[in-house]
This record gives C-alpha cells, sequence and structure tokens, in this order.
C-alpha cells in the first residue's frame, strides 16, 4: 500500500461529522448515554444541580461526610433524581423536558434521606424489626432505585434484580440446594434499607466516594487538553511506523481509557480521530474498528485509574487501591502487547506503512506545550504509594494539582468556566455508575440474606469436580453471560460475589480470583451478540458489527488468556514474589503472549500453515503452566517456528487489502 502523499492528517481535532456521527450510534447502543438534551431555563437548572451534587462530594472528601447511612443515602438520591431527570421513561418520551412524572420521582428520591436524617437513632435500632413507615420508605427506595436503574443500564438489571428479590421471599419453595427459609417483605426490604449490607452497602459507598472522585477527575483532565496530548504523543511517538495509525489508535486509546475508564465513551473519543486514520492507511474496516474497540476496552483493566470496578475491588478485598494498581500492571500491559503484536502483524502482512513524518507532530514540540500535563498523573501516583494519606484526599488534591498545572501553559489553561463545567459534566457522568452500584445492591443484599453466595461458589466448585481449569471455565462462562447483559461494574460485582469464592476454595489467591473475575466482565463489551465497544466502532468505521466483534475478540485473545495465566502463576500479579520469580514468569508470558498472537493472526514473515499455528498454540499454552518443564517446550516451539518462517518469509509479497474491505 503506498503512502498517500496528499494525505494531511488532522492533528488538531478529529473528524467533526464522525464525532456527531459517535454520539448518535452512542445514544442508540448504549442505554447509559441515550440521555435527554435540556435547553432553556431547564438546561441551567440541571447544570446548577449537577455543579452542586460534585461541590457536596468535594466537601465531604475533604472535611469529612456526615454519618454513614445518612451519606450514602444523600448520594444515592442525588444520583436518581439526576437520573429522573436526564433519562426518559422511553423511547416515545419527551428528550427536551422531563414530565410532571419525572419531577415527582426526582423529589421522591429526596424521601428516604430525609426520613433517615430525621430519626437516624431510630432507624437504626429499629433494623431488623422495622415499623410500617420503615417499611414504606423502603419499599419506595427499592421501587425508586429499580425503576431509576431500567432507564439508565437497561432492564436487565432492573430484572434480574426483581428476579433475586423473587428468590428472597420464596425460598422455601425452591428446589435443592437453592432453598432457603424465606423472608417476608418487610424483613427483606429492611435489609435493603436499614444497614450497609443491601443498597446503601460497599458498592454505593465506594461510588459516593472513590468513583464520583476520580470521575471528576477525569472531566478535569479532559478540559485542561489531555485527550489532545495523548492523541499527539502517540503519533509521534508510532505514527511513522509500519501500520502506526492502529498502533496510534491502541496507545491513545489506552491512555485515555485508563483515565476515564469507560470502554464505549472512549471508542467515540478516540475513534472519532483514529478510525479515519487506519482506514486511509489500508486497514479494513472491520480490523479499524477491532483495534478501537479492543484498545479502548483495555482501559478498564490499565493502570493508574483503570475504572470504577477496581475501587470496588479494593473495598471488597480490604486492600489499599495501590496494591490493585501492582497487581494490574502486568497483566495489562501484556493485554497491549498482544493488541501490538497482531497490528504489526497484519501491517507486515498488508504492506501497510506509516504517515509521513513530516505531517506528524514532534514528540519534543508535543511535551513542551502539553507535557506539564503529566504531573498530576504522577503525582497522583506518588500520593496512593507513598503519601501514607487516603485515597479519597489524594483524589481532591490531584484535582487541585491539575488545575493549577493547566494554568502553566495557555493552550491548556482552565478559566473559571472550565471548571465549573468540569464540575457539572462529572456529576453527570457519574449518575450511570452511581445507579448501577445502588441496583446491584439489591442483588448482594439477597445474596448475603439467603447464603446464595456460598450456595452457588459449592454449585461451581460441583460442576468443576473440584478441578481447578473447569472451575475457571465455568467462572468464565458465568462472567460472559452475566456481562452480556449488564454494565461492567455490577457485572463484576455480582460475579465478584458468586464466582470468586469457588476459585478462592480451591487455593487460588482471593487476590487472583477477583481479578479473574473482573477481566471477564470487562470483556463482554468486545463478545458477540452483545458488544457495546465493537458495535459503536463498527457505527464509526462503516463495518459489519459482527464481524467488527469477532476481530476485536481475535484482537484481544491475550487478554482471555492472561487471566488463566496469573490464575496459575500469581507472580504475574507480583504476588508473593521475588524480583528474578517476577521477571521469568513475565518473559514467559510475553513470549505465550507473541504466540498465541502469531496463531491467531496466521502470520510472521509470511502466512503460517495451519499445523503450525496448532503447534505455536500448544506452545502458548505451555508457558501458562509455571513449571520450568513446560516453560522450556514452550520456547522451544520459537526455533522452528522461525526457522521455517524466515525460509518462507525470502519469497513472500504483502498482499494490500481488497477495496471492499477499505
Amino acid at each position: 500500500m503506498e503512502k498517500d502523499k496528499n494525505f494531511q492528517p488532522d492533528l488538531e481535532a478529529s473528524d467533526e461529522n464522525l464525532e456527531e456521527k459517535g454520539q448518535e450510534l452512542i445514544k442508540k447502543i448504549d442505554k447509559e448515554s441515550a440521555t435527554r438534551t435540556f435547553s432553556g431555563w431547564m438546561k441551567q437548572f440541571f447544570f446548577i444541580a449537577c455543579v452542586l451534587v460534585s461541590c457536596y462530594h468535594l466537601y465531604t472528601a475533604t472535611f469529612g461526610p456526615p454519618v454513614t447511612l445518612l451519606h450514602r443515602s444523600i448520594h444515592v438520591a442525588m444520583m436518581i433524581s439526576l437520573g429522573f431527570l436526564l433519562y426518559p421513561f422511553g423511547r416515545k418520551s419527551n428528550f427536551s423536558m422531563p414530565s410532571i412524572f419525572d419531577w415527582l420521582l426526582a423529589a421522591l428520591s429526596f424521601a428516604t434521606p430525609i426520613y433517615i436524617w430525621q430519626d437516624y437513632l431510630g432507624v437504626v435500632e429499629r433494623a431488623g424489626n422495622p415499623n410500617q413507615t420503615d417499611m414504606i420508605m423502603a419499599t419506595l427506595l427499592v421501587v425508586l432505585v429499580l425503576e431509576c436503574s431500567r432507564r439508565v443500564t437497561g432492564n436487565a438489571l432492573s430484572i434480574l434484580s426483581i428476579i433475586f428479590i423473587i428468590y428472597g421471599l420464596f425460598g422455601r419453595e425452591m428446589p435443592g440446594m437453592f432453598m432457603h427459609r424465606g423472608y417476608d417483605w418487610a424483613s427483606l426490604s429492611n435489609h435493603f434499607f436499614a444497614n450497609t449490607e443491601g443498597i446503601y452497602g460497599t458498592s454505593v459507598s465506594v461510588a459516593a466516594s472513590y468513583i464520583f472522585l476520580f470521575i471528576l477527575f477525569g472531566t478535569v483532565m479532559h478540559k485542561s487538553g489531555m485527550g489532545q496530548f495523548f492523541n499527539d504523543i502517540a503519533l509521534a511517538v508510532a505514527g511513522h511506523t509500519k501500520g502506526g495509525p492502529a498502533k496510534v489508535a491502541v496507545i491513545a486509546s489506552g491512555f485515555l481509557g485508563s483515565i476515564n475508564g469507560s470502554a464505549v465513551a472512549n471508542v467515540v473519543t478516540t475513534g472519532a480521530f483514529t478510525i479515519p486514520l487506519m482506514k486511509r492507511t489500508g486497514y479494513s474496516k472491520e480490523f479499524s474498528g477491532a483495534v478501537e474497540a479492543a484498545a479502548s476496552v483495555g482501559g478498564q483493566l490499565l493502570p493508574p485509574i483503570m475504572g470504577a470496578a477496581a475501587f470496588i475491588m479494593a473495598e471488597m478485598l480490604s486492600v489499599k487501591y495501590s496494591s490493585i494498581i501492582v497487581w494490574a500492571a502486568v497483566p495489562a500491559l501484556l493485554y497491549y502487547l498482544g493488541i501490538i503484536i497482531q497490528v504489526q502483524l497484519r501491517a507486515s502482512k498488508n504492506g501497510l506503512v506509516g504517515l509521513p513524518k513530516d505531517q506528524l507532530p514532534k514528540a519534543g514540540k508535543v511535551m513542551k506545550e502539553r507535557g506539564h500535563l503529566l504531573v498530576p498523573v504522577l503525582f497522583l501516583l506518588y500520593m496512593l504509594f507513598f503519601s501514607g494519606t487516603t485515597v479519597i484526599y489524594s483524589a481532591v488534591l490531584t484535582i487541585v494539582v491539575t488545575v493549577f498545572v493547566s494554568l502553566i501553559r495557555k493552550e491548556t489553561r482552565m478559566g473559571p468556566t472550565d471548571l465549573i463545567n468540569a464540575l457539572a459534566d462529572g456529576a453527570k457522568q457519574t449518575v450511570s455508575v452511581a445507579v448501577a452500584c445502588a441496583c446491584v445492591g439489591i442483588i448482594i443484599g439477597v445474596s448475603s440474606k439467603t447464603g446464595f453466595g456460598l450456595t452457588m461458589a459449592n454449585t461451581i466448585i460441583a460442576l468443576g469436580d473440584t478441578s481447578i481449569i473447569f472451575t475457571l471455565i465455568f467462572t468464565m462462562i458465568t462472567c460472559m453471560i452475566l456481562g452480556m447483559g449488564l454494565p461492567s461494574i455490577p457485572a463484576y460485582i455480582i460475579t465478584a460475589t458468586i464466582a470468586a469464592p469457588a476459585l478462592a476454595k480451591l487455593g487460588i489467591p482471593v487476590a487472583a480470583a477477583h481479578m479473574f473475575s473482573f477481566y471477564y466482565a470487562m470483556f463482554a463489551n468486545l463478545t458477540p451478540p452483545v458488544a457495546l465497544a465493537s458495535f459503536a466502532a463498527a457505527g464509526l468505521s462503516g463495518g459489519n458489527p459482527m464481524k467488527t466483534g469477532i476481530a476485536s475478540v481475535k484482537l484481544a485473545i491475550a487478554g482471555f488468556i492472561v487471566p488463566f495465566m496469573f490464575v496459575y502463576s500469581p507472580q504475574l500479579m507480583l504476588i508473593d514474589t521475588t524480583f528474578a520469580e517476577g521477571a521469568w514468569v513475565t518473559l514467559t508470558a510475553c513470549l505465550g503472549v507473541f504466540l498465541i498472537s502469531v496463531a491467531f493472526e496466521g502470520f510472521f514473515m509470511a502466512p503460517v500453515a495451519l499445523w503450525l499455528r496448532a503447534v505455536i498454540t500448544v506452545g502458548a499454552l505451555l508457558l501458562i503452566d509455571p513449571g520450568i518443564e513446560t516453560d522450556v517446550i514452550g520456547v522451544a516451539v520459537l526455533i522452528p517456528l522461525y526457522i521455517i518462517q524466515k525460509k518462507k518469509g525470502a519469497n513472500y509479497t504483502p498482499t494490500p487489502p481488497s477495496l471492499e474491505d477499505l
């Protein structure tokens, strides 16, 4: 594929038409983005409400929150009230103005915290023995959370929550091991409302503290121009290399995704810029979309911020968030290594070249103009690892540092308007996460009340017949099925509650068990038939959605293998290991990722024969097993691969993609 000498990449902004198309697609594909568009006084009212919500969370993070139950109830009330105003009842509802019914629901959202505030001691003391008013308030809370969740995340989470409620009510009629004593509605609803094991449980606690602040940090970073910096530095570093635009997509999407933690939003944000570049340099529509989707989903796995689920994992495991960063680092890099290798192999196979160097930004100039935006990220890492302060306080300080650092250069300077807009955007973007966390509290509440989690753990072990590999496979399937209908955060929370204990019972470290569940809950964004990130990318690229989803899974194959690697080799997560052990396991894992990438791409210097692809797949799987013998065999597979492909590669001529694919 020849270089397009007339091609001038737009390095300052993405294609406006494509960006608009992306926003339309995301509203159709992603339920969480199908929001109202306000104007006039309603726009001002909602804007001010969002700013006030952000100010409340910043204040409580800095000076301390009210008592636990009251603080969490206020947070939930704020989020679901914004949700009722922002998300319409249905597709035929008014998308510019809330109805009277929406205003009523938004107002009723504050009934619960007002009731808790005026009778806090009574509510706590009557937990387990509610009076009639307690029961009314609990019922109202459950109904509001279920309806708001239906609007915000779709039907799946609300329906699943209702199924769990039915399970809690009619436990005596359940078959076999799933039978339990059963609870009446007064007992069950009070469990959701009057303690910290139901709706106001761990997930809401994390949403009201860590998640809100780090989403706010992301919006502040975005206002300072961090997205443009990631695009420019990726272009400067990789744009000129073989298949450069695809590598730019991987690097930029990985960086941006690690900050905002949202796969679909990441696809639209960076995809509007990177997908046209990939298509213009010869990548097919489906492959271009798949690269963007796979790289964007990986942002939820990549430190330092990863995504909301990582904060919930830290809370569930009662560990410092810095520990999650350490555990996630090597597996995430292996995931991106797999994508980069396949991108490189595809470029070699099709003879694709990079962009002309004289049309790309210079790394030195980019760093001079926007490099100071890295200071807040480095400051955050310092605070998390070395300062000894809490994550919440670290987040607040990092937001302040970001504002001041942005003032250094005119290109990144944030004025008062930018800061206020960031506060409003932070609250608005938190609604979908917070509502999902509140609704999943119903499921967790039933599980804790009935012992369902322990029952499922025993069932998974029984199905796996005490075999680690079979139990892992059943857990993976469970995570993937749940993830198809649920947002990634509730999917992780549910699978971590149900599946992670089963893995821990088999002797797998708890951290590895949770990270295993975390990975497969995230990958639901990629895997057909429900693959939101892949479908959004296909909409931008013009490719076939299902083909794009399949190509995304193929590109992300390392991510599907890596969780098995760190379960069998916890050293890969740097758990209880020496430097030498960690380095060796990482090296063999890198070789395994290389082999599996070659096997799935079917190319290394020349097309790889089917029998050889089978052999190197076995070699890659052997490298998963931490034994020295299996490592030696796995590494030995590289020798015939290199010898055979070196000879074939001497006579290979690249085959450009057909015009239909472009």
